[in-house]
């Protein structure tokens, strides 16, 4: 019966209206929620029969289904945060973070250390990552984050190999007198000086003096001394040379050649070869002049380094906007730990919501692809961020409006179509 149709027609809507509304609510429910992604409700029309009409054959609709609700991706803003693991992503990608080897997705990037040293979500989730060694390396492979390298290996300073050891540039004046150095009074018989820390194998720091001494016109001899306390079998307060070379420069000022003599620091347990660099000489292929040089000029130095360090503790960590999460160590270096994962997906509305703001994947969604930060179309990663919920309240207000209309509407077809039966029942009588 027709009547009867028309009222099982108002019930579709108001079934429909009333968990549309469902939808709209958890969307404002979650507008303060870190990483939502907001829902919308999608509605098919019901066909009931088909009639022949005059104009060939007609169908009649038997009201109104919510046939799908899909999720909105679009990009929320960026908060800032004092917390330094707090991430948040700009663009495409979601963080993989994993539970008794089980991959979930999630845009919220409210992370912590945990006593393990590995980051995790509040849930106590393991962020998943690219893994580096002790050496800041990258191993390729993914895993769990780990902040492992609490203390980092010192490093003696080198014997002049792949630019490691002492370097030092410097003016020379070449209007000096010629002199003749004695170790045992330095300070009068040289023309220049500079002093400068290195680094034995274990990580203790030790002075050396670099003194220069003008031998003959356009050559100068240099002289590497430590005071003998510091070296094995040595007396405090006598100085030691344990290196030594010259340098020679051409007419106009450029360094020409440099040697090294000797160099042998017998450090109290243990021994090494320390390397110097006084520049590019010309006769190594160099313009003589990116490092020492003997101008008219009074002496001193433009730079000096040396590459040893001692050994080092962890005190903060600093992530990049392509995901690598960096240990900032006591010593002052700067040592790559891993890099945070980013996956995408083929259909994102084929994702399955887990609750928490996680996701699994599904066959719809197809399998994840899981790829650096900053490549591959995949986002960036913001530190002492977190994104916000991307729910636009303006909308969902107007939205609820709408619905509710409809919803009324919908009531007010039950209540004619009742009235009819009335009617119908009346006349029977």
């Amino acid at each position: 019966m027709s009547l009867l149709t028309a009222l099982n027609t108002g019930v579709s809507g108001l079934r429909t209206f009333g968990d549309s509304l469902q939808v709209i609510s958890d969307n404002i429910a979650n507008v303060s929620t870190t990483g939502y992604k907001s829902s919308r409700s999608e509605f098919a029309d019901l066909i009931s029969q088909t009639i022949n009409g005059a104009s060939g054959s007609s169908q009649l609709g038997r009201g109104v289904a919510l046939d799908n609700i899909s999720t909105s991706f679009a990009q929320g803003s960026l908060s800032s945060t004092d917390n330094l693991t707090d991430l948040a992503i700009n663009g495409n990608g979601f963080f993989v973070v994993q539970k008794d080897n089980i991959n979930y997705y999630t845009r919220n990037g409210a992370f912590s250390i945990n006593n393990n040293g590995e980051l995790v979500n509040s849930a106590g989730m393991n962020v998943i990552g690219y893994q580096y060694d002790t050496r800041g390396e990258s191993l390729g492979t993914l895993g769990v984050l780990q902040f492992a390298n609490n203390t980092i290996a010192p490093v003696m300073t080198g014997d002049g190999t792949n630019g490691t050891g002492v370097n030092i540039a410097a003016n020379l004046d070449s209007s000096s007198d010629v002199t003749t150095f004695n170790v045992a009074n330095p300070a009068n018989t040289s023309n220049f000086s500079t002093t400068i820390n290195v680094y034995d194998s274990l990580g203790s720091s030790h002075t050396l003096h670099v003194y220069f001494n003008k031998t003959a016109s356009n050559a100068w001899a240099w002289h590497g001394v430590m005071d003998g306390g510091e070296l094995s079998g040595g007396s405090a307060g006598t100085n030691v040379e344990c290196a030594s070379g010259t340098l020679t420069f051409n007419s106009s000022g450029a360094l020409q050649s440099q040697t090294t003599t000797t160099s042998s620091f017998n450090f109290t347990g243990t021994a090494q070869t320390i390397g110097f660099n006084f520049g590019d000489p010309i006769a190594s292929g160099g313009s003589g002049l990116g490092g020492t040089t003997q101008f008219s000029s009074a002496s001193a130095i433009s730079s000096q380094s040396q590459n040893g360090m001692p050994a080092g503790i962890l005190s903060s960590v600093q992530v990049d906007t392509d995901g690598t999460v960096s240990g900032v160590y006591s010593n002052g270096s700067t040592v790559a730990i891993g890099q945070i994962a980013l996956a995408n997906f083929t259909n994102l509305n084929g994702l399955y919501k887990a609750g928490s703001g996680l996701y699994q994947d599904t066959l719809a969604s197809g399998q994840a692809v899981i790829g650096r930060a900053d490549a591959g179309g995949l986002g960036t990663i913001s530190s002492y961020s977190l994104e916000q919920s991307n729910v636009d309240l303006a909308k969902e207000f107007v939205d609820m409006i709408s619905i509710q209309r409809a919803y009324q509407a919908n009531s007010r077809t039950i209540t004619v179509g009742n009235d009819m039966l009335n009617d119908l029942i009346n006349i029977i009588r």
